[in-house]
């Protein structure tokens, strides 16, 4: 008696083939939408100052919401503000940026950094004390224009610059801070 069977694959083990294959294929998909959910849920949870930890040292321009661009190196982020130093032909001095205060940024990477200490999570008010205490002269610069002086008191949520010009006392409001740069 003669086999019939042919040399090639049967019916029955062809569509087990197929079957298989499908499976893997829909396995591989299911991976791979997984994987874009989890990298959009974890880009959701990025916030600006985890970006700009990411890129301490590098430079970037930051655009702030007057129109006005600081071009410098990134010294420091913190939850509420950012440190650059800034490079030619932009002032040289180092700047403290509210981060309410950015309207755009060029130069961030894709990539975040949380928080690692707890300096990171100061808010604008500590470092602003610390200029206060250093009797630093500085610049602040809102949307109505720019004032230099020292800062004479620093509240919750404001803070008190003694004008240079002898015009007195300056009040400003954190939330109108664009930038608080060092001034010769």
């Amino acid at each position: 008696m003669t086999s019939t069977r042919s040399a090639g694959p049967t019916r029955w083990e062809a569509l087990f083939s197929d079957l298989e294959a499908q499976a893997r294929a829909q396995s591989a998909a299911e991976a791979d939408a997984l994987v874009s959910e989890l990298t959009r849920a974890e880009h959701a949870t990025m916030t600006l100052a985890d970006r700009f930890r990411a890129v301490v040292g590098a430079m970037v321009t930051v655009e702030l919401l007057d129109g006005a661009s600081l071009r410098g190196v990134v010294l420091e982020a913190a939850d509420e503000w950012l440190l650059l130093q800034g490079v030619r032909p932009e002032p040289a001095s180092q700047h403290l940026v509210p981060l309410p205060a950015v309207a755009a940024v060029h130069g961030l990477a894709r990539q975040a950094a949380p928080a690692t200490s707890r300096r990171e999570a100061a808010g604008l008010g500590p470092v602003l004390r610390s200029l206060q205490r250093d009797r630093a002269r500085v610049a602040v610069r809102t949307l109505r224009g720019s004032s230099a002086g020292r800062i004479a008191r620093v509240g919750r949520d404001h803070l008190d610059i003694d004008l240079l010009d002898g015009r007195g006392t300056r009040l400003v409001p954190f939330t109108a801070l664009l930038v608080v740069s060092e001034s010769p």
